[in-house]
């Protein structure tokens, strides 16, 4: 559902995206994932690399390496769906991070907490109640 909330992602001191345009996806046993459209999102630094996986939902994923001057590479730091499976259209090429792979994701002004899976990369805050997947053993609930 289409979210009007602030939502901005941080490394290294660069703004990654910044948008109040972005999605918030809701999936069965996860805290909500936020995805910026691709026209609020600075690619200067993200690069689209092979790795592809498939969401039973939402389908063939893509994914960018985050390479900032000076910094560590941050692999598969993001991904989107260039041609969603039918019902999520309206998300084409809607970028999600993960927020354990980045400094800070905020939404409406709070701090994400990211979550301790490399798997998932929902975005918690404080208004999430639990329990939803993301600590050692739930990965496949």
């Amino acid at each position: 559902m289409p979210s009007d909330e602030l939502v901005t992602v941080f490394h290294a001191g660069h703004m990654l995206a910044d948008t109040n345009r972005a999605w918030r996806i809701l999936e069965t046993s996860h805290a909500p994932a936020y995805y910026i459209p691709a026209t609020d999102v600075d690619w200067t630094y993200l690069f689209e690399v092979p790795h592809r996986t498939v969401c039973e939902y939402k389908g063939a994923a893509s994914y960018a390496d985050l390479r900032l001057p000076d910094q560590p590479a941050v692999e598969h730091v993001c991904w989107w769906f260039t041609k969603p499976s039918p019902g999520y259209e309206a998300m084409t090429n809607a970028v999600c991070f993960y927020p354990q792979k980045v400094d800070l994701c905020e939404v409406g002004g709070e701090k994400v907490t990211p979550l301790q899976s490399s798997f998932y990369g929902d975005w918690p805050t404080s208004r999430i109640a639990g329990p939803y997947k993301g600590a050692p053993g739930t990965e496949f609930w």
